[in-house]
């Protein structure tokens, strides 16, 4: 999926990511990893905590899509539906 993104500068990721095969396949795509490294990790990597808080906006909006029980279990199974889903659930949980 890493090589599928689109050109980006920052890479905001969780501690479930601290890799160094993640980092370097982030890093070859001309993105820079701000990954917050685990506690076992030796070497620290460069990481900002202050561009970190940004990701919190995102998780908030999955959290409030998955507030509505056909997104969070998936009830379809067809793609083009469940886009039209999340489409009408972003549309009544940000707009309403």
């Amino acid at each position: 999926m890493l090589k599928q993104m689109p050109a980006a500068r920052i890479l905001h990721g969780d501690k479930g990511y601290d890799s160094n095969a993640i980092r370097s396949q982030v890093e070859e795509n001309g993105t820079m990893p701000n990954i917050l490294p685990k506690a076992n990790r030796r070497g620290k990597n460069c990481f900002s905590p202050v561009l970190y808080r940004n990701r919190n906006a995102i998780e908030r909006m999955f959290c409030r899509l998955k507030d509505f029980r056909r997104i969070a279990t998936r009830y379809d199974r067809n793609t083009v539906n469940f886009l039209a889903a999340v489409c009408i659930a972003a549309t009544v949980s940000y707009w309403l």
